[in-house]
């Protein structure tokens, strides 16, 4: 429904716009400009999703892989003792945390059609701990917060994305994007922590934290004191290697446990392939808007105006074109993707403004439909401070993406 309002207003805010150079400043060429964006914009949107069948298909077939070679159960025994803390109102070995546990390593690694139904499933388990179940319980608020906060490892579509924009090196946005959306999955940690009075200083939660912040930290370090060119080849390199460790880590897996491997990455690639023809629609409706509000001059006021507010601040002007993505974000998965792309298109995949849109995209979930879809699964009608928590964890991120950005690229 947000999305929906979004897309009109879009539209009929660039008519408007368009009127008003019309008739105001004779711009006699505005109308055919817009019209020739919807067709422009409509034929991007229709290359871009065709060119990510492959890469999609790829990434998809090696995570099927991992899935299907215990790489999941692997990871949700890792995190055991660390979620028995910050769970204290689920009972101790309770089959809820296996379900939980295989949505959150489902989602860190980028398998969102598997995430989706684990998730679903954990809040019907939740629920039935629940003793007023019109009432989000405090398990199942921590639960959503640490979803919506989006704490990925493998930020499979991104790079696909960037691949299909131009990017010389799609992986460059790694280890910003890692570290951005840590921080994002940490404010949400801690701000549900303290709402719901978890202690912070148990010394499985303090030590995880320490332990993470402290490598986060240390990476930001590293990356101030190294001379951009130097910065930029060091991420690049340990994207690679990182990937490719990865994938050799899920394939070994899978063998050791006799799986099929050329099968499961078939099965995968499969539903990759779905995924990049079922989101044309999405994408087209979204770009063709955008493309729409860009060619009246209404973005281009609006990043003007952005630019010198930043500015004003001591804040790099070149970063405001990424605000409408970042506000985007927590309303709709689509429509900040769309505005992703076409930061990318407009001012080029490896521009900062092109990077930073990448890593605000894959920072944090979609808020909003996370809440409206969660809890709306059980008929939870108060869902208390979850909202709010979600909103801390958005901030954080936004704010984090922005000074990594920068750190990295700019």
């Amino acid at each position: 429904m947000i999305l929906n309002y979004i897309w009109i207003g879009l539209i009929l805010l660039s008519v408007i716009m368009g009127c008003v150079q019309f008739f105001a400043f004779g711009e006699s060429s505005i109308f055919s400009d817009i019209l020739n964006s919807t067709f422009a914009s409509a034929k991007n949107g229709f290359e871009i999703s065709i060119g990510l069948t492959g890469i999609l298909a790829l990434w998809m077939g090696i995570l099927n892989i991992g899935q299907q070679g215990g790489v999941v159960n692997t990871l949700s025994r890792g995190v055991a003792p660390f979620f028995r803390r910050i769970f204290p109102g689920v009972p101790n070995r309770h089959p809820v945390y296996g379900t939980m546990f295989m949505n959150f390593s489902a989602n860190m690694l980028g398998l969102d059609n598997a995430a989706t139904p684990m998730g679903l499933k954990a809040m019907g388990e939740l629920q039935e701990l629940n003793s007023d179940k019109s009432k989000a319980s405090n398990a199942m608020i921590m639960f959503v917060v640490l979803g919506a906060s989006g704490l990925t490892i493998i930020p499979t579509a991104i790079m696909a994305y960037r691949a299909q924009c131009g990017a010389a090196n799609p992986a460059d946005v790694f280890l910003p994007l890692l570290i951005a959306t840590y921080f994002s999955t940490l404010g949400g940690l801690i701000a549900c922590c303290v709402a719901q009075k978890i202690k912070l200083w148990d010394k499985v939660v303090l030590g995880v934290i320490s332990v993470l912040t402290a490598l986060v930290v240390l990476l930001l370090v590293m990356a101030q004191r190294l001379p951009e060119e130097t910065l930029t080849a060091v991420s690049s390199v340990v994207a690679a290697c990182v990937l490719l460790c990865i994938i050799c880590w899920f394939i070994i897996q899978a063998s050791i446990r006799k799986v099929n491997v050329y099968e499961a990455f078939i099965d995968g690639a499969k539903d990759g392939f779905k995924t990049a023809i079922g989101i044309i629609p999405y994408l087209i409706a979204i770009l063709v808007a955008v493309g729409m509000f860009r060619a009246s001059g209404a973005m281009g006021l609006l990043e003007q105006g952005l630019a010198y507010l930043f500015s004003l601040v001591g804040i790099n002007p070149d970063l405001s074109a990424a605000v409408p993505t970042a506000i985007m974000k927590p309303l709709s998965g689509s429509g900040a993707r769309g505005l992703m792309i076409e930061a990318m298109t407009a001012h080029g995949a490896d521009s900062l403004v092109g990077r930073l849109c990448c890593i605000l995209q894959g920072t944090t979930d979609t808020t909003f439909y996370v809440l409206a879809v969660y809890f709306g699964s059980v008929g939870i009608k108060d869902t208390r401070h979850a909202v709010a928590c979600c909103l801390v964890a958005d901030l954080v991120g936004v704010i984090a993406a922005f000074t990594i950005a920068n750190i990295f690229f700019g």
